[in-house]
């Protein structure tokens, strides 16, 4: 070649073909490259790979590689890997097929027309190879990634699922992937494998940079394993295979932990599964399926509408509809009057119709209700004849019925005030039956109040029913400051160490008053209750917890003090403001929030991070000595 550097020791070296002038030339040469490197024996070939590698990530449309046999070349690169161990442990030639598969599942997540390509270059049996774990998992995460883009496709799901293995390999690694992490890589820093530590740190060391980076993989691994199911969970004829009661069990809690907020992990899947009328029966029969989709639908969670839908789905199916309607309902009730929820609107009223037909299709013998959730149907349809009446009553009469409800409200405070907690959950219920619908920042305070009464009483189901009713009358729903609080202390009590951690961060970036983007600008501070909280549920919630206690690598949880201590909710009890309803009678009461007043203010000015600052890394400040 013309123009290849007098300085360059690689005779066709990839970086000098690529400073090439001439098109046509460059063209050439880049073919004769990829043709001829996995032939090659020469030191320094992971020097082009990682380059492309780079290439890859950064312009993974860009259509001039795959023309000129990219694909081909990884595909006999992986082979070359798997085949001649001598070569693999020769130089740096280790890293190449993990780069290999990267560079796959780069250029083939956008585009079909790339991933028809490289089917028809032959990945699929290498990558395959590398998923059933012939090299490390370190290759099992890029190979199932590229495998669940190629899934993604009509044109080449067939050629992914003619490889019948492929299911039951990324089922077992779903379940699997978090202890094999855990087991090879996280648990003795001594004993890792230095190329895994380079990979993972990219040059940035340290055992604890290391940790950190394992978990975001080992998140990955399983989410990644659990997107390839999803794309054969869309087949009816492949759901006896995945509908396994020991998988279906596993599901709501594959969830990627705080490091993989942006996958739908295991619920994504199981809201597949739910579409399919095959995959009902199975979910249907599995009672702790049906409480986990439950506690989803209540959480603050960026997937509760997919919860939703699937406990939607199961009620609707009559043939199976008897099997979860008492567990449901009560879940689906404490969610009817949510609004919008991101881009799902009137979710509530989906609900409510989801119910109403429940009641007119019940029958007798297995498929009546019990009289508890009839009468839980039974409230949500009467809150609803109930607001359309009071569409119709004179402004007057509306203010006078506010008035009442606050008169029994403050009864209520004064009930708690003197120690009778059993006493002032009864005003709040009074209160709330006269408190107008429309009044939606009265009755969320009603109901964040009755749910501290809740969990005072040690009544944390209680509590979680009424804090979840408030979070879904509030506007944005689930960002009332309070009732995240109190939810975070009622999950905690029954153990649901997860949904109290995300309730407990989102109170934190809700109670603080400053909104300033610059984090250096906000004041460091986090309310020691909400601290200890985390930090506790962060330890609970770890990605390899339930790894390290079955090999021995978690003895004590230490002593966290009492979360519950009454002033640890610096202001028990809110006042919504007087009531103020539009002049064409559909505004909220309330010309503004002021639920903060007539009670002892919050006493810090707390920092605000973001959950996306928590989620990534476990690296803020009040969690850094966690990790």
């Amino acid at each position: 070649m013309d123009n290849i550097s007098q300085d360059c020791p690689y005779p066709g070296c990839f970086f000098c073909v690529m400073k090439e002038a001439n098109p046509s030339k460059r063209r050439t040469s880049i073919l004769k490259f990829f043709r001829e490197l996995p032939s090659q024996d020469d030191d320094g070939q992971v020097l082009p790979i990682s380059g492309l590698w780079n290439t890859a990530m950064a312009h993974p449309n860009d259509p001039e590689f795959i023309d000129l046999g990219i694909f081909e070349c990884m595909a006999a690169l992986i082979w070359k890997g798997l085949k001649n161990r001598r070569w693999l442990s020769h130089d740096q030639n280790i890293y190449i097929p993990y780069y290999a598969a990267h560079i796959i599942g780069s250029y083939t997540m956008n585009m079909d027309e790339f991933a028809e390509s490289a089917v028809h270059a032959g990945v699929i049996p290498p990558l395959v190879e590398l998923l059933r774990g012939r090299l490390t998992w370190v290759e099992q995460r890029v190979a199932v990634r590229a495998l669940g883009h190629l899934a993604t496709y009509p044109s080449t799901f067939p050629a992914v699922a003619s490889h019948g293995e492929v299911l039951e390999l990324s089922i077992q690694l779903a379940m699997g992937s978090l202890e094999i992490v855990y087991l090879h890589f996280y648990q003795y820093a001594d004993r890792r494998l230095s190329y895994h530590s380079d990979l993972l740190t990219r040059g940035m060391g340290g055992v604890e940079m290391e940790s950190r980076k394992a978990e975001e993989w080992a998140s990955q691994l399983q989410c990644w394993s659990l997107q390839l199911i999803n794309c054969f969970a869309f087949k009816p004829e492949f759901l006896s295979v995945i509908c396994k009661p020991e998988f279906l069990m596993k599901l709501p809690g594959l969830w990627g932990g705080l490091v993989n907020e942006n996958s739908p992990a295991g619920i994504g899947l199981l809201r597949t599964i739910c579409h399919h009328k095959l995959g009902r029966g199975p979910v249907a029969s599995c009672p702790g399926v049906i409480e986990a989709l439950c506690n989803i639908a209540r959480s603050s969670d960026d997937w509760q509408y997919m919860a939703i839908d699937c406990l939607l789905w199961l009620v609707q199916d009559p043939s199976i509809c008897h099997k979860v309607i008492d567990k449901a309902v009560p879940a689906l009730t404490d969610l009817a009057e949510i609004s919008t929820l991101g881009d799902h609107k009137k979710l509530g009223d989906s609900i409510v119709n989801v119910l109403q037909d429940c009641v007119q299709s019940q029958g007798t013998g297995r498929n009546s209700l019990s009289s508890r959730t009839k009468e839980l149907i039974d409230e949500v349809i009467d809150s609803t004849q109930r607001f359309k009446w009071e569409k119709s009553l004179p402004k007057e009469d509306l203010h006078i019925k506010q008035a009442a409800a606050l008169v029994v409200k403050l009864e209520g405070n004064s009930l708690f005030s003197s120690g009778n907690i059993s006493g002032a959950a009864s005003k709040y219920s009074e209160a709330l039956s006269l408190c107008p619908m429309r009044s939606k920042k009265e009755r969320v305070v009603l109901y964040s109040n009755r749910a501290q009464c809740h969990l005072l009483l040690q009544q944390p189901l209680a509590a979680i029913s009424d804090a979840t009713r408030a979070l879904c009358l509030h506007n944005p729903p689930n960002r009332h400051a309070k009732s995240l609080w109190r939810r975070a202390q009622a999950y905690d009590m029954l153990g649901l160490a997860k949904e109290s951690l995300l309730d407990a961060i989102l109170f934190i970036n809700e109670c603080s008053p400053s909104n300033d983007p610059d984090l250096s600008m906000r004041q460091n501070r986090v309310p020691d209750y909400a601290e200890r909280l985390v930090k506790k549920q962060m330890r609970a919630a770890w990605l390899f917890r339930e790894a390290a206690i079955k090999h021995g690598g978690i003895h004590s949880e230490g002593d966290l003090g009492d979360i519950y201590a009454q002033d640890a909710d610096d202001s028990e009890w809110e006042t919504a403001s007087e009531s103020d309803i539009g002049n064409d009678g559909r505004g909220e009461m309330g010309d503004n929030d002021s639920e903060w007043k007539n009670e002892d203010e919050m006493k810090d000015n707390y920092e605000k991070p973001s959950i996306k600052e928590i989620k990534h890394g476990y690296n803020v400040q009040l969690a850094e000595d966690e990790t």
